[in-house]
């Protein structure tokens, strides 16, 4: 994998905190390391965010991870001054639910 594979609009976010949504719903913010011509991509300092309407966002630690680039729906750039001041442990919401093609 490598930080400069063309076209795909990730090369100004590598070293970035991005947030991607996945196919399946999930919600993964890390630091965008690397990732190819597939759009796989290598997320470092990684956690999933789980929403609930009963509970605040539960943070799960992931670490280093990879996600293939056929189960990737969206990636964005994550407002860090944004995301601080959110109370996470406050917020209700509904899980996303799978994207359907």
């Amino acid at each position: 994998m490598s930080t400069g594979a063309g076209g795909t609009g990730l090369e100004s976010l590598v070293d970035q905190i991005i947030s991607v949504i996945t196919n399946d719903g999930r919600n993964i913010v890390g630091v965008l390391k690397g990732f190819d011509q597939a759009t796989n991509i290598i997320l470092d300092e990684s956690h999933e965010r789980v929403y609930s309407t009963k509970e605040g966002v539960q943070q799960l630690v992931l670490g280093l991870y990879i996600i293939r680039g056929d189960n990737i729906s969206i990636v964005g750039e994550l407002d860090e001054e944004l995301d601080a001041s959110l109370e996470l442990s406050k917020l209700r919401a509904h899980p996303l639910k799978p994207v359907i093609h």
